[in-house]
């Protein structure tokens, strides 16, 4: 994986193409939840053997109640009713202790599932990321990737830890009990089913349009989260330029339609639901199940002993039904989530070349090469150039003139639409991604630090530096005084501000990080663009240290910069319109002379 700012992130070298999908081939016709979770399988049908012996286990000291009021109501003399009495005391308190080991058993192996698929979740995302094209995080934001990466994750681990658990041991207390029931009178267990089937019908048609309404509720809290990020992410322009108002307004329309989403799903199944909350309420079965049974005991079709059962454990048949609910509910919300990960895991990334090549040196050759984002409208037109070692080649032009996309096609943060980009006589897309990225020390504007060690943060540039080499590296960046002066020098933890290090300072770091890569190709775009003079010049003393003896491409808006560039390349409107020295360009009086004038107050030196 690599670093967007330019270096290199991990010594690990980064898969290309998209990951391989663990489950076999029979499986493309299931859904992407069972692809998900067919790993762990095993452990999941462990789970609900488990669940369901709990279940049944739970079911015992309520039947051993019954039981022992049936025996004690029945018993015309006291004769062997105590040896009874005793055996259904057992029984109840041997269910109540193995229900305790089954439902422990049962959790630690449902979360042992758990971890164990998201973890390989998250690597197969990781990773993947890792192949996907810098473009389509621009295009889609870090609110897509936080979304799958927590909230999606979440719902798996709902699902996967607790949903599956409690749908099995709801479902088969049910079953259980009702078989109980059953064996007691057939006939009053018909009307106690009748009860959770009319709650089951009045949930079906609350539910009917679930999945269109938990869709709706997902993506406005992808856009709430979007936005969240949007004003966290924006939060000094925002306090500096009282510019919170467009970015509020956005997060309050997204809340706004997660209202009206949850007002139109509540709206529609208020009646539903609520007569679904009122069959399944232990006071309307209790009801119902007096009344039936006083009935039928009038009528001498049951005797008082036998209407016990149906008053203990029948009216708990709706404490399973809750479990159920939510189980479903999980299941539900965890099928829409698999999805959504499969669907990212799905996304299109670089594929690895058919035929490997390996570049023999440093030079840089674009060839022809037009690219457009959205695969209609170029952003560069057939720019074709050749960068040497050992030289400095400058890329000028106004802003949108294409000077940044024209780099970044060089470590495929994009891959060029038409034409070819080559290094060392290889193309670009057929180099192997750890031989193309340590190929290339890039510098940007914008620098990026890790939560991580000063050290480590230089050390990211090749992981197998050792700490001699890191320093020198400092020192070669005109850093190394500074981290001496941090209160644990080099051992000095950094956050993504920097650890209260200034612009410059940060910036010579990321520079330290491209000289101990060592790579032989260095792209700098604006690397001294945001700083002070004083900073500047630091980082040009450093810049020279790095790019010594290397093939060079330079971004400049700064024209004085670059004026000793072995070749400046001038873009306009996404084409190479001037190309050559400064004193060359400044005499054809084109676009770079007229842009040197109005940098320099229209002198032409």
């Amino acid at each position: 994986m690599r670093d967007t700012h330019g270096s290199h992130l991990s010594g690990a070298p980064p898969r290309t193409g998209a990951p391989v999908d663990p489950s076999p081939p029979r499986l493309a016709r299931f859904g992407a939840l069972t692809r998900l979770l067919w790993p762990v399988r095993l452990h999941l049908l462990g789970c609900a053997v488990l669940s369901a012996a709990g279940a049944v286990a739970g079911l015992a000291p309520y039947v051993a109640v019954a039981e022992i009021a049936r025996v004690v109501l029945r018993a015309e003399d006291t004769t062997g009713t105590a040896d009874t009495v005793g055996s259904w005391v057992g029984v109840g308190v041997a269910g109540a202790c193995a229900r305790l080991v089954l439902v422990f058993l049962s959790s630690r192996l449902g979360h042992y599932a758990d971890a164990e698929t998201l973890h390989a979740i998250r690597v197969r995302i990781v990773r993947h990321l890792g192949v996907l094209p810098l473009g389509w995080f621009r295009a889609s934001g870090s609110a897509a990737v936080k979304k799958v990466m927590t909230q999606d994750l979440e719902e798996m681990h709902q699902l996967i830890a607790h949903a599956l658990g409690e749908v099995v041991g709801a479902a088969t207390a049910i079953a259980a009990a009702f078989v109980y029931l059953v064996v007691v009178d057939w006939r009053l267990a018909l009307v106690a089913v009748a009860v959770l089937l009319l709650m089951a019908a009045s949930f079906k048609i609350a539910m009917r349009s679930a999945g269109m309404h938990i869709a709706r509720l997902l993506a406005a809290e992808g856009r709430i989260s979007a936005a969240s990020v949007e004003y966290a992410d924006g939060i000094t322009v925002v306090k500096t330029f009282g510019a919170g108002g467009t970015i509020l307004a956005r997060f309050d329309a997204a809340v706004r339609e997660y209202t009206e989403a949850m007002r139109a799903w509540v709206t529609e199944t208020q009646v539903s639901s609520a007569a679904a909350r009122l069959l399944g309420s232990e006071m309307t079965v209790f009801g119902v199940m007096m009344i039936a049974g006083m009935w039928s005991v009038s009528s001498g079709r049951l005797t008082t002993a036998d209407l016990l059962p149906f008053l203990v454990v029948g009216i708990g048949l709706p404490t399973s039904i809750v479990p159920a609910i939510h189980g479903a509910q999980g299941l539900r919300k965890g099928r829409v989530s698999a999805g959504h990960i499969e669907a990212l895991l799905a996304r299109a990334g670089f594929e690895a070349p058919a035929h490997p090549q390996l570049p023999r040196g440093a030079r840089v050759e674009f060839d022809r090469v037009t690219f457009a984002y959205d695969g209609v409208t170029p952003a560069v037109v057939e720019i074709s150039a050749t960068c040497e070692p050992g030289t400095v080649t400058a890329l000028v032009g106004p802003s949108g003139a294409g000077k940044s996309t024209l780099a970044s096609l060089l470590p495929r943060f994009y891959d060029v639409t038409a034409g070819a980009i080559r290094i060392g006589g290889a193309d670009v897309r057929a180099i192997p991604a750890t031989a193309l990225l340590s190929s290339l020390a890039l510098v940007f504007q914008d620098v990026v630090l890790l939560r991580d060690t000063v050290a480590e943060n230089i050390r990211l540039g090749r992981m197998t530096a050792t700490d001699e080499e890191v320093r020198a590296a400092a020192r070669a960046a005109q850093i190394d005084g500074v981290i001496q002066r941090l209160p644990r020098g080099y051992d000095t933890m950094l956050g993504e501000d920097g650890g209260g290090l200034s612009g410059g300072e940060r910036q010579r770091l990321t520079i330290a990080r491209a000289i101990v890569s060592g790579a032989p190709i260095v792209v700098l775009d604006e690397a001294t663009a945001a700083l002070d003079a004083d900073s500047e010049a630091a980082v040009q003393d450093a810049l020279a240290e790095l790019i010594a003896g290397k093939t060079v491409i330079v971004i400049a808006h700064r024209l004085h910069t670059i004026a000793g560039a072995d070749q400046i390349l001038v873009l306009d409107a996404g084409r190479l319109v001037e190309a050559g020295e400064h004193r060359e360009l400044l005499a054809q009086g084109g676009l770079y002379a007229r842009m040197w004038r109005a940098q320099h107050g229209g002198a032409l030196v």
